[in-house]
C-alpha cells in the first residue's frame, strides 16, 4: 500500500491527526506527512489544517478495504485468482486488460478510489469522485471465444440489479444493453471489453460503474437524469461490502452464463426492462429510426417494432433514448 493511501486510512475517521502521530504511524518525517497531504489535493478532498490539532478529512471516507471485499465474496471467494484495490488507476478496465495480456486465463478483480481516465460505453468519458463510488472490472476467461458472448451485458446488469436488490433497492430497471436505472435514472453502468480472437480463447474484462454517494456539484455535467444508492437507500451502504455483494452475484452469474449462455436469465431480465412496449428512438452510425421496444430475445438481441416490420438490435451498434 503506498504511504498516501495509507495516510488516507489514517484520515478516513474525519478525525483529527497530529502530524507527528501520523509521521510515527506511517514511518516518515512530519516534513513528509506535509508533502502526502499537498498531494491530496489533486484528488480533490477537503482536508482542514489547524496548528495546534493537526488535520483532518472534513466529513471523512469511506474507504475500499480488501479483507472486507473477501470476506463477502463468501464460497465464491475461491473462483477468484487476484483482488487489487488501489487508491489511483488510470482505468480498472485497463488495468485487467494489460493483466489478461500478460497472464491469460486469471479471474482478477480490480477496484479504485479514482479513475484518471475512466471510460463509458462507445468512449464516452467516465468521472467519479474520489472514494464516492464503486468503480470496479473483473475479468474471466472464456474458451469458447467472443462469438459466445451474446447477451452477456445484459445478464452482468441483471446480476449487479439482483445484488442491489439484496441491499433493499426498489425500483430498479435495465436498460438494453448495459444501463441499471432507478426510477428512470441512471444508477451505473458496464462496459465490456475482451481480448482474444471470436473463435477461441478470449479474456473478457468487465467494467461496473455505480453511483453510491454523489456530490451534487460533481453530477453537474451530467447530461442524463443520473441519481445514487444514497438517495435509493436513504444511505450509503458501505463501499467494500457492496463491492463484495456485487462480485460474489458476478462470480455466481459468470460460472452459469458460461455453461448455459443467456437463456436461463432472460425472463428475469425481462421482468426489469426499463423499455418494454414504450416508443423509443434507435440511434444509429448512419441514421435513425422510432419504433416500439419489444424487449430483448434469448439471445440479448434488442427488438424493435418499426414502420417497416420487427427489427433486430444488435448490442454495440445503437443506443437507444425514449421517444416520448
Amino acid at each position: 500500500m503506498s504511504v498516501p493511501y495509507a495516510l488516507l486510512n489514517r484520515l478516513a475517521d474525519g478525525k483529527f491527526h497530529s502530524g507527528e502521530s501520523l509521521g510515527c504511524a506511517l514511518g516518515i518525517s512530519r516534513s513528509a506527512v506535509w508533502k502526502q497531504m499537498q498531494g491530496l489535493a489533486a484528488w480533490q478532498l477537503d482536508v482542514q489544517s489547524v496548528k495546534g490539532r493537526g488535520y483532518r478529512l472534513v466529513g471523512g471516507l469511506d474507504l475500499l478495504q480488501r479483507d472486507t471485499i473477501l470476506a463477502g465474496l463468501g464460497d465464491a471467494a475461491a473462483k477468484l485468482d487476484s483482488l487489487h484495490v488501489a487508491a489511483e488507476l488510470d482505468s480498472t478496465n485497463r488495468y485487467l486488460l494489460d493483466e489478461a495480456r500478460v497472464h491469460p486465463g486469471r479471474v482478477s478483480a480490480c477496484l479504485a478510489e479514482f479513475q484518471s481516465a475512466g471510460r463509458g460505453r462507445r468512449g464516452r468519458s467516465w468521472h467519479s469522485p474520489f472514494a464516492a463510488n464503486l468503480c470496479l472490472s473483473l475479468s474471466w476467461p472464456f474458451s469458447e471465444g467472443a462469438g459466445a458472448l451474446s447477451g452477456l451485458s445484459l445478464g452482468i446488469g441483471l446480476a449487479v440489479a439482483r445484488s442491489l436488490q439484496g441491499l433493499g433497492a426498489v425500483g430498479l430497471g435495465l436498460k438494453w444493453p448495459n444501463d441499471i436505472l432507478a426510477g428512470g435514472a441512471k444508477l451505473g453502468g458496464v462496459l465490456i471489453e475482451v481480448v482474444g480472437e471470436a473463435g477461441g480463447p478470449c479474456q473478457v474484462v468487465i467494467g461496473i460503474g455505480l453511483n453510491v454517494a454523489m456530490p451534487p456539484t460533481a453530477g453537474a455535467g451530467i447530461e442524463q437524469a443520473w441519481t445514487d444508492l444514497r438517495r435509493l437507500l436513504g444511505r450509503a451502504p458501505e463501499r467494500s461490502r457492496l463491492a463484495g455483494a456485487v462480485l460474489a452475484e458476478l462470480l455466481q452469474f459468470l460460472l452459469r452464463f458460461e455453461r448455459e449462455g443467456f437463456a436461463p436469465f432472460h425472463a428475469d431480465w425481462s421482468a426489469l426492462d426499463a423499455y418494454k412496449e414504450q416508443a423509443v428512438r434507435v440511434l444509429l452510425p448512419r441514421g435513425e429510426y422510432t419504433g416500439r421496444w419489444c424487449g430483448v430475445d434469448v439471445d440479448g438481441i434488442g427488438l424493435v417494432q418499426a414502420e417497416d416490420g420487427l427489427r433486430r438490435v444488435v448490442a454495440g451498434d445503437v443506443s437507444l433514448r425514449s421517444a416520448s
